[in-house]
């Protein structure tokens, strides 16, 4: 029986990947950070099929203790500070967590089980002012957050551990991918969620920042399945994940209205650009300038060619599918 180790095993991708591990038979753990009490989060349902270890990325002696403990024979490394927006109001700790928080399980697993396999996940925020797109493992990195800057970091240190010590070390170069166990406060999650306190009553309208910005968008369920082929090669390698598809924010906006029973119509442009509900008049999305990042990513679009032929990938889960099953999953919870 395999063994594997995945740090941020609570969020989005880390539950899926929980759940495709354990369907093919691996005893899995999940590296947690101490807290008053303990939180699953989207593990709560698998909870009695994994084995927590408390451990944090900061911290080297708990990371050996880890890796020790799970023996493990290959590491998902999910865990990071993955809010964009978050990363310039705090980019030190970004930093800390999402940069040499990566060096730190490298070395662990170096001098504890090197013969490991690891994985990294790294962003196609490492594009960001990139837009000869679409972007493939090959096109020049440009980050434009504090956030892209130390996944740069940790994507070329792990490239590194590969080359400086035979580590068999990957990096999925992950284009945006969401779902129905994404953070609200993610821009997709938050179209949805807020959308359905709309439909109930709770909130008069939804407030978002660049509507006209481009995200190739796809279901985190297909990309775990990714990350856990890149760990199943001969050879380790970069891989870039994505649909080759964009779609504006604007786009997912009046998909999920849409899923909610709204007919909405768009007026004005950029900075004063609306969305009126056409049955009752009301204004039902405003833009809000505080929303707009200093360093706008415009365009994020991926050429996932690699990945299909190499690792036989593809994506299942279609655009609209994605924004019906997030709205769906919200409009009932709301109930």
């Amino acid at each position: 029986m395999k063994h594997a180790l995945i740090t941020g095993i609570t969020g989005q991708d880390g539950s899926y990947l929980a759940e495709l591990l354990l369907s093919k038979g691996y005893e899995v753990y999940g590296l947690y950070r101490r807290k008053s009490r303990l939180d699953y989060g989207n593990v709560d349902h698998i909870a009695d099929k994994i084995y927590m270890i408390e451990g944090d990325l900061s911290d080297y002696p708990s990371l050996v203790a880890a890796i020790k403990e799970s023996q493990p024979d290959e590491v998902y490394n999910l865990a990071a500070q993955s809010f964009v927006g978050t990363s310039f109001k705090q980019p030190i700790a970004t930093a800390e967590i999402d940069a040499l928080g990566v060096v730190h399980l490298l070395e662990a697993i170096r001098n504890v089980k090197p013969d490991t396999k690891f994985y990294q996940a790294s962003t196609s925020e490492l594009f960001g002012g990139i837009y000869d797109t679409p972007c493939d493992e090959d096109t020049p990195f440009y980050p434009r957050s504090p956030y892209g800057a130390a996944k740069l970091y940790a994507h070329w240190i792990t490239k590194n551990y590969r080359e400086s010590y035979g580590i068999f070390a990957c990096a999925g170069i992950l284009f945006n991918h969401e779902s129905e166990r994404r953070g609200k406060e993610f821009v997709t999650r938050k179209i949805t969620s807020t959308i359905a306190a709309i439909k109930h009553g709770e909130v008069d309208c939804l407030e978002l920042g660049n509507l006209s910005a481009m995200r190739d968008w796809g279901h985190a369920e297909d990309y775990v399945k990714a990350m856990w082929l890149m760990l199943q090669q001969d050879v380790p390698d970069e891989f870039v994940i994505a649909t080759g598809e964009t779609h504006t924010v604007r786009e997912f906006a009046q998909l999920a209205f849409q899923n909610a029973d709204y007919d909405i119509r768009f007026e004005g442009e950029n900075e004063n650009e609306v969305a009126i509900d056409n049955k009752s008049g009301k204004t039902m999305l405003s833009v809000n300038p505080a929303f707009f990042r200093p360093a706008e990513v415009n365009v994020l679009l991926g050429n996932p060619t690699k990945a299909k032929n190499v690792l036989g990938w593809e994506r299942v889960v279609t655009f609209e599918e994605l924004v019906r099953r997030m709205s769906k999953t919200d409009l009932k919870g709301q109930c």
